[in-house]
């Protein structure tokens, strides 16, 4: 709390904005950190502040917004050192006297909110943004044994969607209103179809305007299917010459995706643009957008395709919500790659683009009216 003096023996007492910790893990430019930071630009910062607290090996991380914003970047070691990771959490809330912690890792959040409540901070966030897949059976294990335990330090639950909130908090709790669902929301205006931003971006990235355009933005990891998507474009690539797959991010597999397309000879057809932070002015570039992911919440970037009037082609194996327009279409990863091709191009015949800004909107993804009711649902927590 600080004070102002306006005039001899009057002063104003203004409260400072509520800072909440957010627990984000290892940042490196994803879906998740990509929500959070949306939320973070539009929300009244003279209310609420952010700080970010971190991996120290998380890559990425916009220091310089943040910090202008009046946030702070906060760097501990990954949760894998378990005992210094514990440690540097009591302290920071503890300095922080933080009322609010919010945590963004899923099942993880069972070792930061532990920590929360062992230094008494009042309000700890469970947000799960995710599901999972049995095809990732290793990486499940660990869900499964951590999922019971994720929620049971938490006072409030939130999900990105139903599927999502059911996943790690039961079906119980949500059929009980427990979990609130806060959306995957952006900047509809961003994100809406440019045609002179789509020829210029085009132009840019040597890319003719009759060439069909198939994207994807996602980190390489299992969870994204990447080897699945280069068979589809594989057999979309066999049926029109004049077409190009457009592949944004970075991660861990991506030298055997780049090992598939030469195996496919797909390399004059495929391009790798690395970690971007232009996402809207690509998909301006793109005509379809494939995400043929094994598990998700509700991905940020399928609404962002669609603010932008892409033609989406989602795997089922993601919340229903994810579907915002009539065009969108959800896929079966049990149907063959030529499969996925067939529907794809005999829809985008007869598809045409359009601006949807007022259909997300509707549907509540506009950042700018979703992160007001943030703000109110924060000072609510504080409030009771």
């Amino acid at each position: 709390m600080y004070v102002v003096f306006l005039s001899k023996g009057e002063c104003n007492v203004k409260k400072e904005p509520v800072r909440i910790a957010h627990i984000i893990g290892k940042w490196l430019g994803g879906g998740v950190e990509a929500v959070v930071m949306n939320y973070y630009r539009h929300i009244d910062h003279t209310k609420i502040q952010f700080d970010f607290i971190c991996d120290n090996d998380s890559t990425n991380i916009p220091y310089e917004e943040i910090e202008k914003l009046g946030g702070k970047v906060i760097l501990i070691p990954p949760y894998q050192k378990l005992i210094s990771y514990q440690k540097s959490l009591k302290q920071i809330f503890r300095e922080g006297n933080y009322k609010i912690v919010h945590s963004h890792i899923n099942t993880l959040s069972v070792f930061p909110l532990l920590a929360a409540k062992q230094v008494g901070v009042p309000v700890r966030i469970a947000h799960s943004h995710s599901t999972t897949n049995k095809k990732e059976w290793k990486k499940n294990l660990v869900k499964q044994m951590l999922r019971p335990f994720s929620k049971i330090f938490a006072t409030d639950y939130i999900g990105c969607s139903e599927l999502a909130g059911r996943w790690l908090f039961g079906n119980k709790a949500y059929n009980r209103g427990e979990v609130y669902l806060l959306n995957n929301a952006i900047d509809i205006e961003k994100f809406a179809y440019d045609e002179k931003l789509r020829h210029q971006k085009r132009k840019e990235l040597k890319i003719k305007n009759d060439t069909l355009v198939i994207g994807h933005i996602g980190r390489f990891v299992a969870q994204k299917n990447h080897s699945f998507l280069i068979d589809i474009f594989a057999e979309i690539h066999e049926q029109n010459k004049n077409s190009i797959l457009l592949l944004a991010g970075q991660g861990p597999l991506v030298d055997d995706v780049k090992a598939k397309v030469i195996q496919k000879k797909l390399t004059k057809s495929v391009k790798f643009l690395g970690q971007r932070n232009d996402a809207n002015e690509l998909y301006q570039a793109m005509d379809i957008f494939i995400l043929p992911s094994l598990y998700e919440g509700l991905p940020v970037v399928g609404v962002e395709t669609q603010a932008a009037g892409l033609l989406c082609c989602l795997s089922d194996d993601m919340t229903k919500e994810t579907k915002i327009l009539d065009s969108t279409l959800f896929l079966s990863l049990t149907q063959s790659p030529l499969e996925w091709a067939n529907i794809i191009l005999k829809k985008q015949k007869k598809f045409s683009r359009n601006n949807n800004e007022t259909l997300l909107s509707c549907a509540g993804f506009n950042i700018r009216l979703e992160a007001k009711k943030l703000e109110n649902k924060y000072l609510d927590y504080i409030s009771r």
